[in-house]
């Protein structure tokens, strides 16, 4: 089985300004900077335009690489090797390493208040699922029910503990289904790789991720993977993927199978969002093309 966490890149300290809200980067001629998305949720357009198609997504305080900028928009790769264009006012200067303790957002959203109190304020930031939080250390701690955190633009927030993960640990295949259940009903978002919003493949790459497996992003690629081995329909395990189309090199939806005849994805028929649907039934057995095992 692949196990990896996010690909490490080693490069050259480069040099960053913030200029009438613009990220400014120059010295990245030979190895690609590294920048922090820090909206919730940024957008990757397919060209340096708002008008153009979203090819996928970044959340919050994740780190991309810069390989260009063009007419206030950065083009990026993220950790799974997919390239976008940003909205130079989404990105944020990453600062130098820190050995400070993180915690992760386990619940779908999180609420991050200016104090441990929920009724006082309007939440600062909304953060979806797998956010990572800087953890501000308190000792003793100032308040059992909130943990308190550094935000990107250096301002504190408290989170709910309930909201987060200390120790983030990786899913068994079991666990991974449960997981998925909890994102029923969650709409489904073309290019969307947050729980505002997945699309079919940003949803089972999620879900593998969650096993600590980073397989590429678009459904066909993810069927043309290495770190996946072809199954028969008939030998078809929970955990698996599934891969539908017109036909094998024609592949244009994925879910994952959850067992019982059973497959679990985000899908715009019948109604956009996470749904389960059988396996026999149509559109389905009609165009299942392919199915995969994680090695």
């Amino acid at each position: 089985m692949v196990r990896t966490g996010f690909p490490h890149y080693f490069f050259a300290i480069p040099r960053f300004a913030l200029l009438a809200g613009a990220l400014v980067i120059s010295g990245f001629a030979q190895t690609p900077a590294k920048v922090l998305i820090r909206v919730p949720v940024a957008n990757l357009f397919s060209a340096p335009s708002t008008d153009t198609d979203v090819v996928s997504q970044a959340i919050y305080d994740s780190e991309v690489s810069v390989l260009e900028q063009k007419d206030g928009f950065t083009h990026v790769r993220t950790p799974d090797s997919y390239t976008g264009w940003i909205r130079d006012e989404d990105l944020l200067p990453q600062p130098a390493a820190s050995s400070a303790a993180f915690a992760q957002v386990r619940s779908l959203s999180a609420n991050l208040y200016r104090e441990p109190d929920v009724t006082r304020h309007a939440p600062l930031l909304t953060v979806p699922f797998e956010t990572r939080l800087e953890i501000i250390p308190q000792a003793p701690p100032e308040n059992e029910d909130y943990l308190r955190v550094r935000l990107l633009d250096q301002r504190e927030a408290w989170i709910d503990r309930g909201d987060v993960d200390l120790t983030p640990r990786l899913l068994t295949i079991p666990e991974s289904i449960e997981l998925a259940k909890r994102f029923l009903g969650i709409t489904y978002t073309w290019g969307g790789r947050s729980s505002f919003g997945y699309d079919c493949s940003g949803f089972t790459q999620m879900l593998v991720r969650s096993r600590g497996i980073i397989m590429p992003r678009d459904a066909d690629l993810q069927a043309a993977w290495s770190g996946l081995t072809p199954v028969e329909r008939k030998q078809l395990k929970p955990g698996d993927l599934l891969f539908f189309g017109k036909a094998p090199d024609h592949i244009t939806h994925t879910g994952m199978y959850i067992g019982k005849g059973h497959f679990i994805h985000d899908t715009t028929n019948g109604h956009p969002g996470v749904q389960v649907s059988r396996l026999n039934d149509q559109p389905w057995t009609r165009l299942l093309v392919a199915a995969r095992r994680v090695k």
